[in-house]
């Protein structure tokens, strides 16, 4: 019995294979549509700035040791804003601002502005 269920299962699988495979050749997927520049703030993951060079660049010079901090694990999920109350004095509202007008302009390193010579 299971014999002929897996035999009747098979047959139409091939028959239903075959009749997607004469019904012409399947058009190739359009090109992806360029990704818009995402827009980092303050309430971005932490660990999604993190993998940014640009936004990481920020980071490091505005709050040095976040990326580097033994607990990072723990917080990366977190926003800035999400953590600050849990960071002492370390990330003041002086810190975020400061953030948050850096992470305004362009964080790719792709955009970083040519030197003038």
């Amino acid at each position: 019995m299971t014999r002929i269920t897996l035999s009747i299962l098979i047959v139409a699988l091939a028959a239903g294979g075959a009749t997607a495979q004469s019904a012409g050749p399947t058009p190739p997927p359009a090109a992806p549509a360029e990704a818009p520049q995402t827009a980092f703030t303050l309430d971005t993951p932490i660990e999604v700035l993190a993998a940014d060079a640009g936004a990481r660049a920020v980071l490091e010079r505005e709050l040095p040791g976040l990326i580097g901090h033994e607990r990072f694990d723990q917080f990366k999920a977190m926003s800035l804003k999400a953590l600050k109350p849990f960071s002492g004095d370390l990330i003041t509202d002086e810190r975020l601002a400061a953030v948050e007008a850096a992470l305004a302009g362009p964080t790719s390193s792709s955009e970083a502005p040519n030197p003038v010579t």
